[in-house]
């Protein structure tokens, strides 16, 4: 049988879509003001164009071959602040400095200034946009508890914990509406889980259980975990985490979620890792989104057929490394194309 394909989430954004990436303008002047946040406002002229770039990057992907398309995140500034905009206790105008992911980077993030507590859903929005303009089932993200924990300032409760459960019972307001909405496809990321193996095995992996908490049985959950995010394409220099923590994870891991997404194109696993995944489905990471050169059939074939000597076809899915925006769209075209040709030859 064909390997199921899906996208991780983010997807190029279109020129015209009326919001940039937070780490890609400068807090402090006006190229914030008018790139992120006046472009909360609701106008019919925004969600015009939010809508159509939705439909569009559906259509790419469901061009492509993609069986589980994503939404492409295309109204988010990223996918942690999006999120905790829904949520109070947040506040975006008084920014904190901050050092992150375990100092990757450096960065003005929004601070923690009182409890987290949910807010409206807004996820299930998004998903009923989505599915409308789809004929296949679209999978929607949101962010874990430890990656919204480092890519903000804590500067109200000082106990790790406890902010992960209050942001885990908040998650799960999310999940459960988009659940309801129809949502079949759920993923939450965690790519500080590879990061910090420590937090994520003393709480993160309870948390993330937490925010599943009541789906109902269709419902398939997910996880991603990548080794961190490119700052540009082709700088093959950037810092990661040590993609060896995934052995100790997935153990963690298999059998609490449904299915589990890694990277394994940058990093080349040792096989012994995917006999590890005995009852959790394995998300693999095929094609690279951090360089521009293009992964022949072939060899994504080829790695495909050494997996599916420990997977069987149905525990295995075939996916990028992690989100497609810094690729372009052109790039992550031909990308797709090649991973779902692979996909449907083995």
């Amino acid at each position: 049988m064909p390997i199921q394909t899906t996208c991780i989430g983010a997807f190029p954004k279109p020129e015209y879509v009326p919001i940039r990436d937070w780490f890609q303008v400068d807090h402090g002047d006006a190229d914030y003001q008018e790139k992120v946040v006046d472009q909360w406002n609701d106008s019919p002229e925004n969600e015009a164009l939010f809508q159509r770039a939705t439909r569009e990057v559906i259509k790419a992907q469901v061009a492509c071959g993609v069986d589980v398309p994503t939404d492409g995140e295309i109204r988010r500034e990223n996918y942690v602040h999006y999120q905790c905009r829904q949520f109070s206790g947040f506040d975006f105008s008084k920014l904190e400095r901050r050092v992150l992911r375990n100092g990757a980077y450096e960065s003005v993030l929004p601070a923690i200034r009182g409890p987290v507590e949910a807010g409206n859903p807004v996820l299930p929005r998004d998903y009923k946009l989505a599915q409308a303009g789809c004929d296949r089932p679209v999978k929607i993200t949101l962010p874990g508890p430890l990656t919204i924990m480092d890519t903000t300032a804590d500067c109200f409760y000082d106990d790790d914990r406890r902010l992960a459960l209050d942001l885990a019972n908040a998650l799960n307001k999310e999940v459960l509406a988009l659940a309801a909405a129809g949502c079949r496809y759920i993923q939450v990321d965690e790519p500080v889980f590879a990061r910090k193996p420590d937090a994520a095995l003393e709480y993160g992996v309870e948390m993330l259980e937490r925010i599943f908490h009541g789906v109902p049985e269709h419902v398939e959950r997910t996880s991603h975990m990548c080794c961190g995010y490119p700052d540009k394409l082709d700088n093959p220099d950037y810092p990661k985490a040590d993609h060896n923590t995934y052995h100790q994870l997935v153990e963690a891991l298999d059998g609490r979620i449904d299915a589990l997404s890694i990277e394994d194109c940058h990093c080349g696993n040792d096989l012994s890792l995917f006999e590890k995944f005995r009852k959790t489905k394995a998300i693999v990471g095929f094609v690279d989104i951090s360089t521009s050169h293009i992964e022949p059939v072939a060899a994504i074939r080829a790695r495909m057929q050494e997996l599916l000597e420990i997977l069987p076809p149905e525990r295995l899915i075939a996916a990028p490394d992690c989100g497609l925006g810094l690729l372009g769209t052109e790039l992550s075209l031909t990308k797709l194309t090649n991973m779902c040709l692979a996909a449907a030859r083995v």
